[in-house]
């Protein structure tokens, strides 16, 4: 895949989250001239600890992508055992594709070009929903 095609793809999948929101979160560029870099707003999930919160993360994608997944980073403080002190999300979807050289995951659990931002979106919504401390990237909020 081309770094065009690649730019036309996010394009792509930008207009239609403008033109059919999804519940949950809301996504935009950071700087209208580079697909490359986006600002997600994300609504705490209900009858959760994040009821209420409203989270900014950035989304930074690969010139590969979707072939390789994008990289994603809190910047709203959130204390989560997926999200790292940093602010950065490790969740098994954003994970490079193929096998897991730990053993920990299954190739399908992780990153396939055929997801999109709503389905990284969704699973990051699911991640807070329910909050999984195994193989933390936060220890202490595990």
């Amino acid at each position: 895949m081309t770094e065009l095609q690649s730019a036309l793809l996010l394009r792509r999948q930008l207009a239609e989250l403008n033109k059919n929101p999804v519940e949950g979160f809301s996504a935009g560029l950071i700087d209208d001239n580079d697909l490359s870099r986006w600002e997600v707003l994300i609504i705490g999930p209900p009858d959760t600890l994040y009821e209420g919160g409203v989270f900014k993360a950035h989304l930074t994608f690969p010139k590969a992508y979707p072939l390789r997944p994008p990289k994603m980073k809190f910047i709203t403080e959130i204390w989560h055992p997926k999200v790292d002190k940093n602010g950065d999300v490790c969740i098994s979807v954003l994970h490079e594709p193929g096998e897991d050289k730990y053993g920990y995951e299954k190739p399908e659990e992780r990153w396939l070009p055929i997801h999109t931002v709503e389905t990284l979106m969704i699973g990051v919504i699911s991640m807070l929903a329910d909050p999984n401390g195994d193989s933390p990237a936060n220890v202490d909020a595990a």
